[in-house]
């Protein structure tokens, strides 16, 4: 090996092997940490939600946030196509789960993804158990939803957005509050939601 080329051959392998450096390193992604702990939504709950949204086998419902899949699975024994949206493996295997022991893989599935990163214009129905901060990030992406369409909420409200219905749910561990929305979302900024803790 001559002189030049010991001297040549590294720096023409290093143009060669950058460009595949660079773009592994922008592929690699760290998987996104949940926002908010997971906690179950009582049946009593789930199942006032989806009368509120009149959920019947014309809808598209997406559950963002999905945890076990209960709303999911009650969704699509009530007829309707439901996607659960989470980003925790561990929540996605339980969905995929349920969504099999309750046979209602047909009209029912789960995807591993960011909910502040989803269109959610196809959807006709959209459930919530997420922080009020929460939900507020979510109102563009609400905002984009067909006339019509419907939003429901556990324990939660929308900052600045009235909501159309608040029911109050008895459930074996205590009461809780369901929020009911009917897009087009209209933020107001007089609107101050109140705790449902008080």
């Amino acid at each position: 090996m001559t002189a030049f080329t010991r001297c040549v051959l590294p720096a023409v392998l290093a143009c060669l092997l950058l460009p595949t450096v660079a773009a592994c390193q922008e592929t690699k992604t760290e998987p996104k940490t949940p926002d908010v702990i997971f906690v179950p939504t009582p049946q009593a709950v789930v199942d006032k939600m989806l009368e509120l949204a009149e959920v019947d086998d014309k809808d598209l419902v997406y559950d963002l946030g999905c945890g076990n899949g209960i709303i999911v699975v009650s969704a699509a024994k009530r007829g309707a196509k439901a996607v659960g949206f989470d980003v925790d493996p561990q929540r996605i295997k339980e969905t995929q789960e349920n969504i099999a022991q309750n046979k209602v893989g047909d009209r029912a599935t789960v995807m591993q993804k960011d909910i502040f990163t989803l269109d959610l214009s196809k959807a006709s129905v959209i459930t919530l158990y997420l922080l009020p901060s929460l939900n507020e990030k979510l109102i563009p992406q609400l905002q984009k939803l067909k006339p019509g369409s419907k939003i429901v909420s556990h324990d939660f409200a929308m900052a600045g957005v009235k909501p159309k219905k608040v029911v109050k749910v008895e459930a074996p561990d205590r009461e809780h509050t369901v929020y009911l929305w009917e897009a087009p979302i209209v933020v107001d900024e007089n609107e101050k939601p109140a705790d449902p803790f008080e």
